[in-house]
């Protein structure tokens, strides 16, 4: 008798705009054949105003689950029928999975962070002063976690005042974390004493390649670990000049990674090949590492 045939691909992929440079579709078509898995990624380009008929869309095609992107991390809670408790924290999702007609939000983000921080720049959060740049959806997962895991102090900056106090009500009413705002309306000076400086912004992104937070560099110096969320390019303006500082540079690319693994195990129930995903986006950005 001849095999059964399935000519039927599981859809997962991503919303956002502008979308065109992310590279997940890399490491996830590269997890998906590395584990014999017959999924298929898209990447799709949603304006803000279309983002609730995405979701419908989403749920007509029976998709397996989507990452959000600027600028969907928050909005889309009110699309979905179910979110995690610490993506509702955050209020941020980045990752939607479905289970049975439900959609449900997750936010792996600041997990995937963590991880890089922690096996990448050897260093454990509990105890530290930390300065986020930014506000919005990446800032919000990354500045709960770090919270969660028992950072001394959290300095938000950020150009809008409003969303910014947002953030710092939101991590000094659910977490035990000292949380302050910071005013960024001329360059920053980076405080002595801070342990991690975050750019969770997306200055920087491709293709504005040559483009940096606006700070006093001369704050900058050895001893502090300088992190971008952003994974393309993996080694920004912003990398190459703090490390000619001195300061430990942890690129994008690991949260990124260690971020997808985390989505990917969600959507095909199966563990993730780290290592295949890792070396797909290395191939593609021709970095070294």
């Amino acid at each position: 008798m001849p095999a059964e045939q399935n000519y039927r691909a599981e859809l997962v992929g991503v919303f956002g705009c502008p979308v065109a440079e992310n590279p997940t579709v890399v490491m996830q078509e590269a997890a998906f054949r590395a584990a014999g898995l017959n999924f298929r990624y898209l990447t799709v380009e949603v304006k803000p105003e279309d983002l609730e008929a995405a979701i419908r869309g989403m749920r007509a095609f029976n998709m397996r689950g989507v990452n959000l992107t600027i600028p969907h991390k928050v909005r889309v809670l009110a699309y979905l029928d179910e979110v995690e408790d610490d993506a509702r924290l955050m209020g941020a999702v980045n990752t939607v999975y479905r289970r049975g007609d439900r959609l449900i939000g997750a936010n792996t983000d600041g997990k995937g962070f963590l991880q890089s921080l922690r096996e990448e720049a050897g260093t454990d959060p509990s105890g530290k002063r930390v300065v986020i740049l930014g506000a919005g959806g990446a800032a919000r997962a990354i500045g709960v976690e770090l919270a969660l895991a028992g950072a001394e102090r959290i300095t938000v900056v950020n150009r809008s005042a409003g969303r910014g106090r947002e953030l710092v009500e939101l991590l000094n009413r659910n977490t035990g974390v000292r949380a302050e705002l910071a005013a960024w309306d001329a360059p920053y000076a980076v405080p002595a004493g801070t342990d991690v400086l975050i750019n969770a912004t997306s200055i920087g992104l491709y293709p504005d390649v040559a483009a940096k937070p606006e700070l006093v560099y001369d704050t900058i110096g050895p001893g502090l670990i300088v992190c971008d969320a952003i994974p393309n390019p993996p080694d920004t303006a912003f990398l190459k000049e703090v490390r000619a500082r001195g300061a430990k540079a942890l690129d994008g690319l690991g949260m990124l990674v260690n971020q997808g693994a985390i989505g990917f195990t969600i959507w095909t129930g199966c563990a993730a090949p780290v290592a295949a995903m890792r070396r797909a986006l290395l191939e593609e950005f021709k970095a070294d590492g």
